[in-house]
């Protein structure tokens, strides 16, 4: 669910204000990254003599998922680079300028129909798209699918902390094993409406499951409603500090029925 417009722009004076302020180690031309904690949230709200929002942290998330940063903010981008805001510790952040890495779904990507196993209860009663997203990808086991492997949900909606990150949430962990018994860590994170896949979330679940899960392979996953009901889901894995696409596959969760003989000779001959 998007942010009412009041909120977003009281979020990007804060952040504005944080970058450029003087009390706060402003912006200066060849920074290429500033540090804040999230108690300077309040000190810029009290500079610029708003009413601070009740949740702190989630001005924090709305810059890094929901909104574009201020446009005074994105001007100092040099071309091909963006800022991004990325966890440091408990309660502390940094700006950090990198290349710009999207994680958008290929349009020119063929879609596979798998019949829709959801059942129509929990259709009905998913509170916004996120939920919904997942509780598609587990009920039609959609992870087992993509990576070839048996894998179970352990938890939703992991919080945890990670050594040099601080706080961090997890959509959703599955835990897998393959023919040969090897065991994986599926860290998955859903994006439904106008939110966007993180590559800083990326990052941090990957981060996440190395320590905390250090004797099991690690498969990032990415999952994002697309037009016409169709999901596109990527692995992702982290190459030269960006983090890349290993595979892409677009579903459609259809009825039985909507799958055709064509359909099926389609899919055996691009094996």
């Amino acid at each position: 669910m998007s942010e009412p417009k009041v909120e977003l722009n009281r979020y990007k004076a804060l952040v504005e204000r944080i970058f450029f302020g003087e009390s706060f180690g402003a912006y200066a031309a060849g920074n290429i990254v500033l540090d804040f904690e999230r108690e300077d949230l309040e000190r810029a709200a009290a500079e610029l003599d708003i009413k601070l929002p009740k949740n702190l942290g989630d001005v924090v998330y709305s810059i890094r998922y929901r909104m574009p940063m201020p446009d005074s903010v994105l001007a100092t981008q040099p071309e091909g680079m963006e800022w991004i805001v990325e966890g440091t510790g408990r309660a502390r952040y940094r700006f950090c300028l990198v290349r710009i890495n999207r994680i958008l779904p290929n349009r020119d990507l063929v879609t596979v129909k798998i019949p829709d196993a959801t059942p129509e209860i929990i259709a009905a009663y998913a509170l916004n798209d996120e939920q919904a997203l997942l509780a598609k990808v587990r009920y039609n086991r959609l992870i087992d699918t993509f990576l070839g492997i048996t894998a179970y949900s352990l938890q939703n909606h992991l919080r945890t902390t990670v050594k040099g990150v601080g706080q961090i949430e997890i959509d959703e962990v599955y835990v897998g094993v393959d023919r040969n018994g090897v065991h994986y860590v599926v860290p998955v994170q859903a994006k439904g409406g106008a939110d966007q896949l993180s590559v800083v979330q990326a990052k941090q679940d990957i981060a996440c499951c190395a320590e905390k899960f250090p004797d099991l392979v690690c498969r990032s996953i990415s999952a994002q409603f697309m037009d016409n009901d169709r999901i596109a889901i990527f692995e992702l894995t982290v190459e030269d500090d960006q983090v890349r696409i290993v595979d892409e596959k677009h579903y459609k969760l259809v009825p039985a029925d909507g799958i055709t003989r064509d359909d099926l000779i389609a899919y055996r001959t691009r094996r």
